[in-house]
């Protein structure tokens, strides 16, 4: 049987997060949240706490916008086309 890959497939996947701290224009801490698997995915808070607990809804809007644009969407574990340029280029 198939699995049908809708958006509550890919929200239910184990995204592998990247969590990181930054200053603004301003010279203010933030917080984010960037998704490996979905270059593009940027969630921005002011405490590591709020971007944990709010990154789903806009991730939730990317794959809603992937998936009507018939975007393949790289799923964790899935292999990226993408070589691996540290290995191909010489030191």
């Amino acid at each position: 049987m198939e699995v049908k890959k809708d958006i509550e497939y890919y929200m239910n996947l184990d995204w592998t997060l990247i969590e990181g701290e930054d200053l603004d224009f301003e010279g203010n801490p933030y917080h984010y949240i960037e998704i490996k698997e979905i270059p593009s995915f940027t969630f921005c808070a002011k405490t590591i706490t709020r971007a944990r607990e709010n990154y789903k809804r806009q991730l939730r809007l990317t794959l809603q916008v992937m998936l009507e644009c018939g975007d393949h969407i790289v799923e964790p574990g899935e292999e990226d086309d993408e070589p691996d340029w540290e290995s191909l280029c010489p030191g």
